[in-house]
């Protein structure tokens, strides 16, 4: 794919290089892997119209543009290929007077995240498990020299390509890996991961490849699932949590902070804590299926239908 021939450019002869010695070959098999997903989306995105408008916003939000760039024609054209890479779930976009609203508002979670960080500006950046890349350009906008997410999941390159055949920044990519396929790179300035660490079955080891990413004092934000407790309560829910399969341990915020200092991070400072609302993640008309709503008791909503504490989130925060 091109983006991947132009990210190979981009950290040629810079302290990221090193990456080179592997990342070819893990992009090459993922494209063996899913050629036949990737004919079929890259037909579509081939239908994408081109535009034009210097108006693009990513400081306050991600906007491209305005319905006057396009008529009618062209914006009914935009929304049709959209909806071919349904379910959007990070987000919400505005394309071209589109309002693209995606099950998370992930912005209102930039808002409670951004206050807290290190400047990014002339920062190197790395967002594990970014999604449809929605973070990714609000760092950009915040002024990162260089963007980068990763995720495995191919639907989310897609819809990151779809923003970025509009937005057309050649500092921000994304590339399909899950962070096992990750060598220690030691070397970006900031390294994200939100809304992964639950996901994981060993919480330490995935905690201990984070450090491993960031350069000496680069800066770590941790966004989790947490539950009420002193420094050993951690919660191990059943077969579902919330009705998501993949959910493994979820700790108090003292107990994140206990492993983050075991593993040698330093100045550790939990910067927010905050219950999920329905209002933060539901369905909409670009992810039409059951959202958070579907998944607290009906009789009480600070509990999911498996009968646990219903969500509630930290961003935590660490120097390596």
């Amino acid at each position: 794919m091109q983006q991947f021939q132009e990210f190979y450019r981009r950290i040629a002869g810079t302290s990221h290089s090193h990456w080179l010695e592997v990342l070819p070959a893990q992009l090459a098999d993922w494209q063996g892997q899913n050629k036949a997903d990737l004919e079929k989306w890259q037909k579509l995105l081939a239908k994408l119209p081109a535009t034009s408008s210097a108006d693009v916003d990513l400081l306050s939000q991600v906007r491209i543009g305005s319905a006057a760039d396009i008529n009618d024609y062209t914006q009914k054209q935009i929304i049709g290929l959209l909806q071919q890479f349904k379910p959007w779930r990070k987000g919400p976009f505005h394309l071209h007077g589109i309002h693209l609203d995606t099950e998370w508002r992930s912005d209102w979670k930039w808002d409670r995240v951004l206050p807290h960080l290190s400047p990014l500006a002339g920062r190197s950046v790395l967002d594990v498990g970014c999604g449809s890349g929605y973070h990714l350009w609000r760092m950009r906008g915040q002024g990162a020299e260089l963007v980068v997410g990763v995720d495995p999941y191919p639907l989310f390159l897609m819809q990151f390509l779809i923003m970025q055949h509009f937005i057309q920044d050649q500092q921000v990519f994304q590339l399909p890996l899950g962070i096992e396929a990750l060598p220690a790179l030691n070397s970006f300035d900031t390294v994200f991961s939100m809304g992964v660490l639950y996901h994981r079955k060993s919480p330490l080891d995935f905690l201990q490849q984070l450090k491993s990413l960031l350069r000496k004092g680069g800066e770590l934000v941790l966004e989790t699932l947490v539950v009420e407790g002193d420094e050993h309560q951690v919660f191990l829910p059943g077969e579902r949590y919330a009705q998501m399969r993949n959910v493994w341990f979820i700790p108090s915020v003292k107990a994140l902070e206990s492993w983050l200092q075991r593993l040698g991070f330093k100045h550790i400072r939990t910067v927010d804590v905050s219950t999920t609302s329905v209002d933060e993640q539901r369905s909409t008309q670009w992810m039409t299926t059951h959202s958070l709503k579907d998944f607290l008791d009906p009789e009480d909503p600070s509990k999911t239908i498996e009968g646990y504490p219903a969500p509630v989130r930290a961003v935590t925060i660490a120097t390596a």
